[in-house]
């Protein structure tokens, strides 16, 4: 997700987010000690989508 669709979402739609995508990336991490994954470079998208939600969800917080 980029930050801009980040901006439009709600904090619960965020929370949600977060943990969807959180799972997400546990699951493909797991995966990824199994068997490489095709393209390694999903799990840097994932986590830094997480960091990004995240980090929108301290910015709201903290408004």
């Amino acid at each position: 997700m980029k930050q801009s669709e980040i901006k439009e979402l709600s904090v619960e739609e965020l929370q949600e987010k977060l943990a969807i995508f959180k799972k997400n990336y546990t699951d493909l991490k797991l995966a990824h000690a199994i068997s490489p994954l095709e393209s390694p470079l999903q799990l840097r998208n994932l986590r830094r989508t997480v960091a990004r939600i995240a980090t929108e969800l301290t910015n709201r917080e903290l408004q």
